[in-house]
């Protein structure tokens, strides 16, 4: 299944998820191609976006990254690995891990400065719907599990346009619903399923988060994204 943009995929799971209008919802985005399918969604379910950051730590000569490290400092092992494939590969890439650990922060940190992206109290009691604009390993997924880990939410909804098949038995395993629009047995990169790929410069994506953020902790309507041909 093919989409125009990230547009028109998050227009199409908007028109699903209306069930959660009357829900108390909270979107979290996994990447600046999810934020903007998360507008899509936002605009018909009336909810604020956040953004979780998270950077890959890849070993040599693996295909896929090995875990995740997300901007709260959270390190999550990639669950496609058995628990001896991790000890492995820790052990003989402690020191590049590590090293990769401090550079993965420090980025993010410089990207996010000192507003927020995401807050806990905005998650707390809600249902989260973890967006995704495309997932072609569990690495991300497994990242935001941890890191919701200690959050008392209601629900978690994990939506995507499209995911491998892997991908979508994690879901079924760590949300409580999930929407996928494709499930895709030879996953060939997400923008390969996009005729148009344009995204928005990241520290724009950054800054539209941060605002929204910031107007919640104002108790103000979130301002979401102004019409433009990229996002509408």
């Amino acid at each position: 299944m093919y989409f125009t943009n990230r547009v028109d995929a998050g227009k199409q799971m908007a028109e699903q998820l209306l069930k959660y209008k009357e829900d108390n919802c909270t979107l979290v985005a996994l990447s600046d191609g999810a934020v903007v399918v998360a507008l899509q969604i936002a605009n018909k379910l009336e909810c604020p976006i956040t953004m979780l950051l998270t950077e890959p730590i890849e070993a040599p000569g693996e295909t896929q990254a090995v875990a995740s490290i997300d901007q709260a400092g959270g390190y999550s092992h990639n669950s496609s690995y058995s628990a001896g494939q991790h000890q492995e590969l820790d052990m003989e890439y402690h020191h590049l891990f590590e090293q990769k650990k401090m550079e993965k922060m420090t980025l993010m940190h410089q990207l996010i400065g000192h507003n927020e992206l995401i807050n806990k109290k905005m998650l707390k009691h809600h249902t989260i719907i973890l967006v995704s604009d495309g997932l072609g390993s569990v690495s991300t997924l497994d990242a935001a599990a941890l890191f919701l880990k200690s959050i008392k939410y209601n629900k978690l909804i994990i939506v995507t346009p499209f995911a491998s098949v892997d991908v979508v038995d994690r879901m079924h395993i760590l949300g409580d619903d999930l929407l996928c629009l494709s499930t895709i047995s030879n996953f060939m990169g997400t923008n390969h399923y996009y005729d148009e790929n344009a995204i928005p410069d990241h520290s724009i994506i950054v800054s539209i988060v941060q605002n929204i953020v910031r107007d919640w902790k104002h108790k103000e309507k979130p301002r979401l994204w102004h019409r433009n041909s990229t996002t509408e």
